[in-house]
């Protein structure tokens, strides 16, 4: 079962939000990071958390945009579970993000590009509507999904020239 996908909090749109999580995936770009980001929304569209991939800095392989958001959104709160939020990100969550964002019961995932080789969301697994998970998410996929890709692809391209 999927959920059916709500109105935008009042006084944001599905973009507005996304241009918080685009701009984390710049600084993550200039950082010499995968320009991931992802910004984390109160129920009533409130920025509770914003945040870029920072494995190599950290030196933490779950250091991804979408975990940072979590724990930060969740020490502000005071709590592990995140009813009610919406997170958006610029590429699909992977399969350890999914999990994660199941287990603090974000309420929808809002996403950029879609990511045909890790994605967990929609691409290569419905992380929407697993059988053995308590929690559903809703999705929207595709918002400014062309300036997302456009970034990565950017970034990788750069990588490896020689």
């Amino acid at each position: 079962m999927v959920l059916n996908v709500p109105d935008p909090p009042a006084g944001t749109t599905w973009r507005s939000l996304m241009d918080v999580a685009f701009a984390e995936a710049c600084v993550a770009t200039r950082e010499g990071e995968s320009p991931v980001g992802a910004a984390l929304f109160a129920p009533d569209g409130a920025l509770l958390a914003k945040a870029h991939n920072q494995p190599i800095a950290l030196s933490d392989p779950t250091a991804h945009a979408e975990i940072l958001c979590l724990r930060q959104a969740a020490a502000r709160l005071g709590n592990y579970r995140l009813p009610g939020c919406i997170l958006a990100v610029t590429l699909e969550p992977c399969l350890m993000c999914t999990g994660a964002l199941l287990h603090a019961r974000v309420a929808g995932v809002v996403m950029g590009a879609l990511d045909p080789r890790a994605g967990a969301v929609l691409s290569n697994l419905d992380g929407r509507a697993l059988p053995f998970a308590n929690h559903r998410l809703w999705t929207v996929h595709g918002v400014m999904a062309e300036e997302c890709s456009a970034l990565l692809k950017r970034f990788f391209l750069e990588r490896r020239k020689p």
